[in-house]
């Protein structure tokens, strides 16, 4: 049977808690191969343990976590151009207001009242979308991680040999479990008068 030594770390809910392989304290954490063949729970302090195992450097997650960052850096540059042009675009509103009021002295109050009440629900509807738009970049900005430790690791070959006795183990109780229980394992009883 062969057993790449290659365990990734998961995470369980704190009510499918297990004894830990080393201590036999509960832990959530655990070990298991790609392939679904093997694993067990382990305590994150002995992930961390240079002589139960080695992390395995994952260069792909590496170049996903730096695609996810220049993603990141490039929304807030575009955010902060928006709010750059937002902002220009209102010091102009103001100039043009400045000028319209000393223009529209001679018009009547009510006329002058409804313009601003017209720009007000502007400027509000253009807050309402500034809004939106940064409540959507929020969604859409990558978490971070709050445990950076590596996720793949390698045992070392006294642990790694104990899982391989123990999964050889357990197959040759399955097939003397199997012979047990067929009928030609043992002999027939005879069919002649003796």
């Amino acid at each position: 049977m062969s057993l790449a030594n290659v365990y990734h770390v998961r995470r369980v809910a704190d009510t499918s808690a297990k004894a830990c392989l080393i201590c036999y304290k509960p832990s959530t954490s655990v070990m298991i191969t790609p392939d679904n063949k093997d694993f067990f729970y382990v305590c994150p302090a002995h992930l961390q343990d240079r002589h139960f195992c080695s992390p395995i450097i994952d260069t792909e997650g590496q170049a996903a976590c730096a695609k996810e960052e220049a993603m990141a850096k490039e929304i807030e540059k575009v955010k902060k151009e928006y709010e750059e042009k937002q902002r220009r675009k209102k010091e102009r509103e103001n100039e043009s207001k400045s000028k319209d009021d000393k223009d529209e002295k001679d018009k009547s109050k009510e006329k002058s009242k409804d313009k601003e009440k017209s720009k007000v629900s502007n400027t509000n509807d253009e807050k309402e979308r500034d809004e939106k738009i940064a409540s959507i970049q929020k969604g859409t900005e990558p978490e971070t991680k709050a445990d950076d430790s590596p996720r793949i690791f390698a045992l070392h070959k006294n642990f790694y040999q104990m899982r391989i006795d123990r999964l050889r183990n357990i197959e040759i109780a399955k097939r003397s479990q199997e012979r047990l229980k067929s009928s030609s394992l043992f002999p027939s009883v005879p069919s002649r008068n003796p």
